[in-house]
């Protein structure tokens, strides 16, 4: 089990990430922009810097939804290969069975 402050640090992340996203998606398009004037760009650029560095969606990292495990996670189903392991024992993921030799 992961450490409960990473798990609502990430948590934390994606609120921000979520709130952000629009103006960020936004001011990346004017800094992008060619046909704009180098210092609209260069203002835009500066905006999008001052903006908290948690809000940029490359921050976030995948995290098990059960037990927080950052490594080994399976982004189909959200959970890493050991809680994934302890589901399909369990019978809660649908057509996984466990194997056995």
């Amino acid at each position: 089990m992961a450490k409960k402050a990473m798990i609502e640090r990430e948590k934390k992340r994606e609120r921000l990430v979520a709130k952000y996203a629009a103006k960020r998606a936004e001011l990346k398009e004017i800094a992008n922009d060619e046909s704009r004037p180098m210092e609209e760009r260069f203002k835009a650029r500066l905006k999008l810097a001052k903006l908290p560095r948690n809000s940029s969606a490359t921050r976030m990292h995948n995290r098990c939804q059960l037990t927080g495990r950052p490594h080994a996670y399976y982004r189909k189903l959200k959970v890493s290969r050991i809680a994934l392991r302890e589901l399909g024992s369990a019978g809660q993921i649908p057509g996984m069975v466990k194997s056995s030799w």
